[in-house]
């Protein structure tokens, strides 16, 4: 069966799916596009700022290369990445892999509150098993490892992962699953030469002490390794919250034909211009951010792609409707590259401080206020060996990190910022002369 149309549905109250418009394979196969219906002209919203409520068939970029296919503004992010696609190539295996398999075979559970149906009558989504429960998760890392090595799985191995593995983003091995009756993503150990699981856990933890706002984790031990389970952000009770990845909201903001600038400065832009202004929470969310930025440089967290950073659409659907969702992804990659993967200032992707402090004024900050935030990161970052320590990372891993976090090029960054420099010079008083009469 060859999927060249399917539909798009709103399922923010899951038991009452609204139907937004069609989908349609486009660009000789490379991309999806959008066509709203009347209904959703009416009374929907626009899903992302690329996807205002017009009449008209909404195209994905012009030029889309062949190793980079793309679905329109916000529909992208409803698709699966290379974990999930792998997955569906695995156990669905369609006969076809285009984006429009992708997008049906990701079934129900997708990040966000869309969903993918073969009927614009009827919500009807591809079925998949029930989503697996905790006490499944060593069988579900088991099944997850023979698929990364690309050994065959069992029917019955076919349906534990189905249930939770297809939706899911990124490169590594990871499912959804549930516990205590929510949903959460459970990300498991890829012979990586640290415990990865464990110490993202870790960086996690620290960054809150960061006053950074993070998803949720917990460990999960399984045999003879540590999994993660990350609390899902874009699901309330009863509901489910439309989001988008960080690069879809900055392409949709930049005009069409320039390309975009994936990165923080230009994401602080967005949340000021379209962020929730009550109670000041997108003055909050770009301060946040900033500190978000300086965490993951210190931390050596250089794999901070567009992907890696999300916004919650907040009902009602009004101006000012974008939130900074919790950060997630967060863990030193251990490489000490020297850049990283979003734009940070002036000098590009520069993994320095000054870098960080170039463009202050993006978040809304003069460079005093940004020092004060960045004093704040550093305080935390610089427990990072004793917070490790006591998450239960091992001496050998740590080791292995401060090579890293406490080499030459980070460290000298945390003892040498100084944030007086940065103060503002106190006004001059200027004494009045001598009183003369005209």
């Amino acid at each position: 069966m060859r999927l060249d149309d399917l539909h798009l549905w709103y399922l923010g109250d899951p038991a009452a799916p609204r139907y937004v418009g069609a989908l349609k394979l486009v660009s000789a196969g490379k991309g999806v596009s959008l066509h709203y219906c009347k209904e959703w002209l009416d009374h929907g919203f626009a899903l992302s700022e690329d996807l205002p409520l017009v009449d008209i068939e909404h195209a994905p970029p012009g030029r889309l290369a062949a190793d980079a296919p793309r679905a329109v503004g916000a529909v992208d992010d409803a698709r699966p990445d290379r974990w999930g696609e792998k997955v569906i190539r695995c156990v669905d295996r369609p006969a076809r892999l285009s984006l429009m398999e992708y997008l049906y075979f990701a079934g129900d559970d997708r990040f966000g509150a869309l969903g993918v149906s073969t009927s614009p009558n009827g919500y009807s989504p591809h079925a998949n098993s029930p989503l697996p429960r905790l006490e499944d998760a060593q069988a579900l890392s088991e099944v997850a490892a023979k698929i990364e090595a690309a050994e065959p799985i069992t029917a019955r191995e076919a349906k534990i992962i189905a249930g939770g593995g297809s939706p899911l983003g990124g490169a590594k091995p990871k499912a959804l699953i549930t516990i205590d009756g929510e949903q959460w993503v459970i990300k498991f150990f890829n012979n990586e030469p640290i415990d990865a699981p464990l110490i993202e856990h870790a960086t996690m933890t620290l960054a809150s002490r960061a006053n950074i706002t993070v998803a949720e984790t917990r460990i999960i031990p399984l045999i003879g390794a540590n999994a993660i389970a990350i609390r899902r952000f874009d699901r309330e009770q009863g509901g489910r919250i439309h989001a988008i990845s960080a690069g879809t909201a900055i392409r949709a903001a930049t005009a069409r034909g320039q390309e975009p600038e994936l990165g923080y400065p230009e994401l602080a832009r967005i949340l000021r211009r379209v962020g929730v202004t009550q109670d000041d929470t997108h003055r909050r969310d770009t301060r946040e951010l900033f500190r978000r930025m300086v965490f993951n440089i210190l931390i050596d967290n250089t794999d901070d792609h567009e992907k890696n950073h999300s916004l919650l659409v907040v009902r009602p659907f009004q101006n000012g409707r974008l939130k900074l969702a919790p950060a997630y992804d967060v863990l030193p990659t251990n490489s000490g590259q020297g850049h990283q993967e979003f734009v940070c200032g002036s000098h590009g992707r520069d993994s320095t401080l000054d870098n960080a402090m170039s463009q202050c004024e993006a978040f809304g900050l003069v460079p005093e206020e940004a020092a004060a935030e960045v004093a704040i990161v550093i305080d935390a970052v610089s427990t990072w060996k004793a917070h490790f320590e006591q998450a239960g990372v091992t001496r050998r891993d740590i080791e292995s990190l401060a090579e890293r976090i406490d080499g030459h090029e980070l460290a000298a960054q945390r003892a040498g910022f100084d944030p007086s420099r940065f103060r503002a010079a106190p006004a001059r008083k200027i004494r009045p002369g001598p009183f003369r009469r005209g």
